[in-house]
């Protein structure tokens, strides 16, 4: 065990131990309707057979430890089309509900999921809930909505989500009492950790009724923190946005002698568009992210290195995650939590601006500090070309596994698969930037920042 301690890294030791499988109402009897090839042999190949798996741990040294260790290799089920589906096409009626923080692409995921239930399966109805599980509640007060192809056409190009949205936790039984009075069989819930946590407590209570309702994650989270996630949608619309804030950063700080830009982008626990916008944009000297511990004062803290670069190159750029630093402006004594759960964030940005401003001028050194903070502007906006595609294609899977009769997961995104992982699996924690990953090494080496600012 020692062994397989020293070389796989936590997510990867924890499938060794996890139930993979993913539930099913039941096996399938209807005929799949996808029906665009006249080669029999192409139209067998666009359906995956349930049997068909991906391994998650792919180095040859990590296989070939779990296999010394006489240890089985996980497997994902792999996600796509199925020839035989529970629901029969034409029949079935779905909902979608959004859930959390705006996202880009939240749009175009329900978007993709009613002109797939319409067009390819045949199903007539897609309800949209309003303003995220509050909407499953019906003494909330809020009416469903029918979505037809001729409402959502143009909606991916929007940002926000046409549904509305809402955080915190609702009676889960009167959910299920709503889903069962609009004849719901598949519901698609959008959204991040604590929505599919609440989206698992649904699916448990169907369950515990003996009720045939499939519920089916999509991940969204802007911070692309979901474990064994890959990547979210709109995650890269974010850092690509984020990445124009930076050059703007970038020409103001250079424009100025002593020019300072600090842009703090999305990120409560993981630094992920951080290190990405970092990278991006090639612009940055100090790339800050919650994963990593710094100090601001003394020889090798933060105010001293940016002193450095001053003297150096006259301008410096500082892209700080919202949850980085959280030991200068957090009270943990008297904590606050909003809707969902999650601890209020002090503001870092605005400290680190203030910090700067003052170390400078007890030095007598001037400066021009030119502080960004373009959150709102970034989750609101709509996707970038790519990410567009990648929603569209999350919609596709989530219909297809819905149809196919699996629930309690979510469609996920792993070594450039499409796979299904169960709910239990993808809250059990919150994904992390890596710091001994190739992906910091690469923003050390854009940065040329210090691996470590800690006295």
């Amino acid at each position: 065990m020692e062994e397989l301690n020293n070389v796989l890294d936590e997510s990867e030791l924890n499938l060794l131990s996890k139930n993979l499988s993913i539930k099913k109402l039941g096996e399938g009897i209807y005929d799949s309707p996808i029906d665009f090839f006249d080669d029999n042999l192409v139209k067998e190949k666009i359906f995956i057979d349930d049997e068909e798996k991906m391994y998650p741990i792919i180095e040859s040294s990590k296989v070939e430890i779990v296999r010394k260790n006489d240890k089985n290799l996980p497997l994902f089920e792999l996600g796509g089309a199925r020839k035989k589906l529970y629901f029969e096409p034409g029949k079935t009626k779905s909902a979608i509900v959004t859930c959390g923080g705006l996202c880009p692409g939240l749009n175009a995921v329900i978007r993709g999921i009613v002109m797939m239930n319409y067009y390819l399966y045949k199903n007539q109805i897609t309800y949209g809930i309003k303003y995220g599980f509050e909407g499953l509640v019906k003494e909330k007060g809020h009416e469903v909505m029918l979505l037809t192809p001729d409402m959502v056409r143009d909606i991916h190009l929007e940002g926000g989500t046409i549904l509305g949205s809402s955080r915190g936790p609702q009676d889960f039984g009167k959910m299920v009492d709503r889903l069962e009075e609009l004849g719901i069989s598949i519901l698609y819930t959008v959204g991040g950790d604590g929505t599919q946590k609440g989206a698992l407590s649904i699916q448990q209570e169907i369950e515990k009724r003996g009720l045939k309702i499939s519920v089916i994650g999509i991940p969204k989270t802007i911070d692309n923190d979901i474990y064994y996630v890959q990547k979210s949608f709109g995650f890269e619309t974010a850092f690509s946005k984020a990445c124009e804030v930076i050059y703007s950063a970038h020409v103001e700080a250079e424009a100025s002698y002593n020019g300072v830009g600090i842009v703090k982008v999305m990120g409560r626990d993981s630094g992920f568009i951080a290190a990405y916008a970092t990278i991006a944009s090639n612009l940055v000297n100090f790339c800050l992210v919650p994963e990593l511990d710094f100090d601001l004062e003394g020889e090798n803290g933060l105010l001293k290195h940016l002193e450095r670069r001053l003297l150096r190159r006259k301008h410096a750029v500082i892209v700080v995650a919202e949850g980085a630093g959280q030991k200068y402006v957090s009270d943990p004594d008297n904590p606050k939590y909003d809707a969902s759960g999650n601890l209020k964030l002090g503001d870092i940005g605005v400290y680190l601006k203030e910090k700067i401003k003052d170390y400078f001028h007890e030095k007598k050194i001037p400066v021009s500090i030119k502080y960004i903070d373009p959150s709102y502007t970034i989750r609101s906006t709509p996707t970038t070309p790519n990410d567009s595609i990648f929603c569209i294609q999350l919609a596709q899977m989530a219909v297809h596994a819905g149809m196919s009769g699996r629930t309690g997961m979510i469609v996920g995104y792993y070594n450039d698969h499409f796979i299904h992982i169960p709910m239990e699996l993808a809250t059990l924690k919150r994904k992390k930037l890596d710091l001994a990953s190739q992906l910091w090494l690469s923003v050390l080496e854009s940065t040329g920042q210090p691996a470590n600012m800690k006295n």
